[in-house]
């Protein structure tokens, strides 16, 4: 896990851009993922079918923090959008570089977003392996950002503009709701 942690900080410093989906879920399988196992490890939860639903929150947290962060990762080099989406959409990196929110990168964004809900929908099946505290914290997490893909749809995809993140009172929200799920 520690090994899959050093070879993400490594691409970090190496790779910018991200040819297709499969190559940005590799790079989710080193940085993200690895935190969500050990995690699970310091709480006992040893099974393999919880580490494939961990990796799932893991991965739509960190896809969902790239499309929260579009514009920082741009100014830092990064875009951590597939190019061959980014084609298939007609979305150019002179876009980024003018905060344009058009309909090209709103449609790639929109795209985007389903296929993270979904991912956290399958991952949801990891409360089931869980207990207590560690449940509802993982719930509230899960919550977390499911509600930032929403407050990215509510501003109309315009993540260069605006950078969507959650107030004290959706903090709250997400407490209840983790506590009561």
């Amino acid at each position: 896990m520690f090994y899959d942690l050093l070879i993400a900080f490594k691409q970090d410093v190496i790779k910018k851009r991200y040819k297709d989906f499969s190559e940005l879920l590799d790079y989710c399988k080193h940085s993200a993922n690895p935190i969500g196992r050990l995690i699970l490890e310091l709480f006992d939860v040893r099974n393999e079918k919880a580490y494939y639903y961990s990796d799932k929150i893991c991965t739509a947290l960190q896809l969902t923090n790239f499309f929260q962060d579009l514009k920082i990762d741009y100014q830092k080099g990064r875009i951590y959008l597939p190019q061959d989406e980014m084609d298939k959409f007609f979305v150019s990196e002179k876009m980024f570089a003018g905060n344009e929110t058009n309909l090209y990168l709103k449609n790639l964004l929109e795209f985007n977003i389903e296929r993270t809900e979904k991912i956290f929908i399958d991952g949801r099946n990891l409360l089931s392996f869980l207990k207590g505290r560690l449940k509802r914290e993982i719930n509230w997490t899960i919550l977390g950002g499911e509600t930032i893909l929403g407050k990215i749809k509510s501003i109309n995809y315009d993540v260069l503009n605006k950078r969507p993140v959650l107030t004290k009172s959706d903090y709250f929200n997400l407490f209840v709701k983790s506590i009561f799920y």
